[in-house]
């Protein structure tokens, strides 16, 4: 089985992965790390070199890979993944792949994301009074892919726990 997580940055997309990994004994493979990996720079530092469009080449080409070697995961992907190219489909068609969306209202993403801007380059330039027009905006231009995945899963107000079990049960 593949499970494969959705959602805009701060949605949880790692945390409940490594939670996921823990209750159903599947490896976790982030496909943001994996990439920094491949490529031995942050993914901000390839973005300033090369440029979104060759990130996005690679990123998919990573996508392809990751998904051909590992008959049995959890996958988190980047937030822009499933948004380039052909990405949604390779996952939503890949053997035994369930696709989920981590769905968040801005107002949550907000207040998670004003916490951790100094980590998350694409946000730390953005003054904290702009965060939530840009989230939305963001929101807005993915969320019809986002949507279709195999499942949508709201996670406001409900604990990592909450989450962990509503996708057990979706399984």
């Amino acid at each position: 089985m593949k499970i494969i997580l959705l959602g805009y940055m701060g949605s949880g997309k790692s945390t409940i992965g490594n939670l996921l990994t823990k209750e159903l004994n599947l490896p976790l493979v982030d496909l943001d790390h994996t990439i920094e990996k491949e490529i031995g720079m942050t993914i901000s530092d390839f973005f300033e070199v090369s440029g979104e469009l060759k990130f996005r080449r690679l990123e998919n080409e990573v996508l392809n890979s990751v998904l051909a070697a590992n008959d049995q995961m959890i996958l988190s992907t980047g937030g822009g993944t499933p948004c380039y190219g052909n990405n949604l489909q390779l996952m939503k068609s890949a053997l035994n792949a369930k696709v989920f969306y981590l769905k968040s209202s801005i107002k949550t993403l907000t207040e998670r994301l004003l916490s951790e801007k100094d980590t998350r380059p694409l946000i730390q330039s953005i003054d904290d009074a702009d965060l939530p027009e840009f989230i939305g905006k963001h929101l807005f231009e993915r969320s019809n892919f986002y949507l279709q995945a195999h499942h949508v899963v709201n996670i406001d107000q409900k604990s990592v726990e909450m989450i962990v079990e509503e996708i057990r049960e979706l399984l």
